[in-house]
């Protein structure tokens, strides 16, 4: 996530993200100091050789792209010459807000030369991820960036839990029976976003190709996990006690992978979407032509499978 935005990175794609969050908390520019500053703020650049020759219209098209994963705006700076860290040598209305030890950081950091151009993003972690991680995939497609061949790997890793800010609680980042690496149960009472599970996907040229999890077989384990969550031992005997007295009597460590094969066909056959190698997909409105579905019933038919229905207002 920190160096390609995405946890099923394109490889092919050689651009990488580059950290600044350390460094915009002590600058004067607000939009950059105020998002390195939230509790899960960041501030990153890409940087984009020979950018420096992108027009305002491809900027500016770039940065309605990114709109639709909830930035703000795409700052950026023209490196005209990476010798002068100053507005002498760098183009951007951004450029006046920073002073030149951490322009200079900028450069090396993100190892920006003369010609290149550097994108800017703040804001909510998830947010400056899915943005500059989608920009970065476009943008090594449509500059040529990108390599030809497969570039498989594994992504391993994944948190345990992730934060709804929305009901202020933590949930599964996967599901709640996923195991946690070793001792990171430990975690769960404090720091539950720094634990870790043992969850791992299979990802081939940006698509994830296969997923899954290694399941907890202790019932203390399990019971922590539904903790986390803040269930009650009551609501966890309540909803889960068939199985937390089950792991008592002992289970096998065990887990697996489900692999999708239609996504695999799809990277062979050079199709943008998986619909093109499926036999009859359904259409956009959830239509399956060949058997007419969804289509009418009659009422001896819900009565057989004992469903009523009422008339709603709202779908009147």
């Amino acid at each position: 996530m920190r160096d390609y935005g995405s946890d099923k990175p394109d490889l092919r794609v050689a651009l990488k993200l580059t950290e600044l969050t350390d460094i915009m908390k002590s600058v004067e520019f607000k939009v950059f100091r105020s998002a390195a500053e939230l509790p899960d703020g960041r501030v990153a650049a890409l940087c984009v050789p020979g950018g420096a020759t992108l027009t305002r219209k491809e900027i500016d098209d770039y940065t309605t792209f990114v709109a639709v994963f909830g930035t703000k705006g795409l700052a950026y700076i023209k490196v005209n010459d990476a010798a002068q860290p100053t507005e002498q040598g760098l183009q951007s209305p951004i450029v006046k807000f920073l002073s030149a030890d951490v322009l200079s950081q900028i450069l090396v950091r993100s190892g920006a030369r003369s010609g290149d151009l550097i994108f800017f993003c703040a804001d909510r972690s998830k947010i400056v991820d899915d943005a500059l991680g989608a920009l970065r995939s476009k943008i090594g497609h449509d500059r040529g960036y990108a390599q030809a061949g497969w570039k498989p790997l594994w992504v391993i890793d994944f948190p345990m839990f992730e934060y709804d800010e929305q009901n202020k609680t933590w949930g599964a980042r996967h599901h709640p029976f996923t195991a946690p690496k070793d001792g990171h149960e430990n975690l769960f009472e404090e720091h539950p976003g720094q634990a870790l599970a043992k969850a791992y996907d299979v990802v081939l040229n940006g698509w994830e190709l296969g997923g899954g999890s290694v399941r907890i077989h202790r019932e203390e384990i399990q019971s922590k996990v539904f903790g986390a969550l803040n269930m009650s031992a009551e609501d966890q005997q309540r909803k889960f006690g068939f199985l937390l007295n089950a792991l008592k009597y002992g289970a096998p460590p065990h887990g697996g992978i489900a692999f999708g094969l239609d996504r695999t066909v799809a990277l062979m056959a050079g199709v943008e979407q998986i619909r093109d190698v499926i036999a009859f997909p359904k259409t956009q409105r959830g239509q399956d032509l060949l058997v007419h579905a969804p289509s009418p019933v009659t009422e001896q038919q819900l009565r057989d499978l004992h469903i009523r229905i009422h008339s709603s207002d709202q779908l009147r």
